[in-house]
């Protein structure tokens, strides 16, 4: 079963570690994908750039408004696509990934695939 599991934590915070912070952070989810990429579990996973660089489409009068969509005090930061046997498998991988970055939430949410797209290069 597909999920998205979706990355939400305060912005401010998260934006403002410092290299090494952050280094460290990555270091410990990279621990995490490497487990979870071996059993062929985890799909491409993303890290979004700050709120501040969104757009949002207004879909009832066609608007483009600076921002992201939702004002919350938590944003979402990224996501992962996973393909696990059940819900409760899926909550482990998510465990794991909030003893490797705490703070935020990670909410799981089942997905069908609706458009696999073209592969995704770095720019």
């Amino acid at each position: 079963m597909l999920y998205a599991l979706l990355c939400y934590n305060d912005e401010a915070t998260v934006f403002a570690w410092s290299k090494e912070e952050d280094d460290a952070v990555m270091g410990r989810l990279d621990v995490v994908h490497q487990k979870w990429e071996k059993s062929g579990k985890l799909k491409p996973s993303l890290r979004l750039l700050p709120t501040s660089a969104a757009t949002t489409l207004r879909k009832k009068d066609d608007a483009v408004l600076d921002g992201p969509y939702a004002e919350t005090k938590e944003q979402l930061l990224g996501f992962y696509i996973i393909d696990v046997e059940s819900l409760e498998e899926g909550l482990e991988f998510a465990r794991e990934l909030t003893v490797a970055n705490p703070g935020g939430a990670y909410e799981l949410r089942p997905i069908m695939l609706y458009n696999p797209g073209s592969p995704v290069e770095q720019r």
